[in-house]
């Protein structure tokens, strides 16, 4: 899916106010600023996030590689998440880390 996305002016990454569920270390986030720009860009929000393959965290991972690009700040959250993505996939998905202890 080659998707081009306009980012409105006053929606930062950090509005995704990004977190990990204590229960199973999935990602939560805000979807306001999602919602936003997909608005701005004219895609459909409901596909990004509920469609029947969602693209939502393709959608945040491209959005925080540009916002890294740009000098924005990096993001803890968001990178000892990729972190344990990258654990996983070169020791096979067999474990998982406790959220936080990659």
């Amino acid at each position: 899916m080659d998707l081009r996305l306009t980012i409105p002016e006053g929606v930062d990454f950090a509005d995704l106010h990004l977190s990990r569920d204590p229960e199973d270390g999935s990602l939560l986030f805000d979807v306001t600023p999602i919602q936003a720009i997909c608005e701005a860009s004219g895609v459909d929000f409901d596909q990004i996030v509920d469609g029947a393959e969602p693209f939502v965290a393709i959608f945040i991972a491209a959005w925080y590689e540009a916002h890294l690009e740009r000098g924005g700040k990096p993001d803890a959250v968001l990178e000892d998440f990729m972190e344990e993505a990258r654990l996983e996939t070169g020791r096979g998905s067999g474990f998982r880390y406790p959220p936080g202890h990659a």
